[in-house]
């Protein structure tokens, strides 16, 4: 593999962990895609709303979330994520999934 193509899949590892330690932070482990791309992009991770819907779709083949679609007043049709237990374990060290970063810290 290329540098370009580890960076590449270094910065999608990244920006899963991402959107998995948010659905964390959140009282109710859920958060719309239009959410979680505000706060990728907040991380520097700048990329569109399609391109976060892939990463959301990933991870729920992945086990980490599941999702669902609905419809916001005024925004369109998007898509929803509610962490899962494997979801959890890996932001708490648990567990981990293959092709999400591993969280740093304690």
């Amino acid at each position: 593999m290329s540098f370009q193509q580890d960076a590449a899949e270094a910065l999608i590892a990244e920006a899963r962990l991402a959107i998995l330690a948010e659905l964390a932070r959140q009282r109710d482990e859920t958060l719309n895609s239009l959410a979680i791309t505000r706060v990728v992009d907040a991380l520097g991770i700048r990329r569109s709303r399609e391109w976060i819907e892939t990463q959301m779709i990933k991870l729920e083949d992945l086990g980490a979330v599941t999702l669902h679609h609905s419809d916001l007043a005024g925004l369109g049709r998007v898509i929803v994520a509610t962490l899962t237990d494997a979801g959890r374990d890996h932001v708490e060290r648990r567990g981990a999934i293959a092709g999400v970063a591993t969280p740093r810290g304690h």
